[in-house]
């Protein structure tokens, strides 16, 4: 890994863990995706780093119509969300400016909407999402378990499995869900790369 993959690792740890350290990380971890964001789509995004996702994505009982991209970087996840399901609305939230620059640049429908956001406090309400995504991204379990709607479903991909630099093993993913209301649905293996998808219970 290089010297910036493995800060995001670590800050990955930490605030898992503590999420109030997030504070801490922010300021620097958007200032590295501010630089890497002119090349990001073009060196880190490819469909084979997609597939993880899309197999979770595939497994939804139907379409959604109101999609949240946490993270979405240069929006490759939002439009592919906007792609499979011709009616949803797609939101991509990111810290980055730079990344929602690259985004919006790349935006392939009107139905695709970015917003710059601190996935730790959106700015969005209660329920409001059928689905979540993240796709190589710290998730922040309160604010995701918040924003999805009951009945609703989140989707975490890792692309590169252990390997990726922002990564949380899937055991711990499924535990801080189902404390939150989620339901396990199913684990994916693609290639290297894992994701789950979990269903949010219709009450409390």
């Amino acid at each position: 890994m290089t010297l910036g993959q493995r800060f995001a690792r670590a800050v990955t740890t930490v605030v898992v863990r503590r999420p109030g350290l997030w504070k801490v990380f922010r300021g620097s971890l958007t200032r590295n995706f501010d630089r890497l964001a002119p090349e990001w789509d073009a060196t880190r995004v490819s469909f084979d780093r997609l597939r993880p996702l899309l197999a979770a994505l595939d497994a939804l009982p139907g379409p959604p119509a109101r999609v949240l991209d946490l993270g979405t970087g240069s929006g490759a996840v939002a439009r592919l969300a906007a792609e499979l399901w011709a009616g949803a609305e797609v939101t991509g939230v990111d810290v980055s400016e730079g990344m929602l620059r690259e985004a919006k640049q790349r935006a392939s429908t009107t139905r695709e909407r970015y917003v710059q956001a601190d996935a730790a406090s959106l700015p969005f309400s209660d329920g409001e999402f059928d689905l979540v995504t993240l796709n190589n991204m710290i998730p922040f379990f309160d604010e995701l378990a918040r924003v999805t709607a009951p009945g609703g479903h989140v989707a975490i991909a890792y692309s590169l499995g252990p390997r990726t630099p922002i990564w949380v093993p899937p055991v711990r993913l499924r535990g801080e869900l189902e404390r939150r209301g989620f339901a396990h649905v199913a684990d994916f293996s693609v290639g290297p790369g894992v994701s789950l998808l979990a269903r949010k219970a219709l009450r409390p």
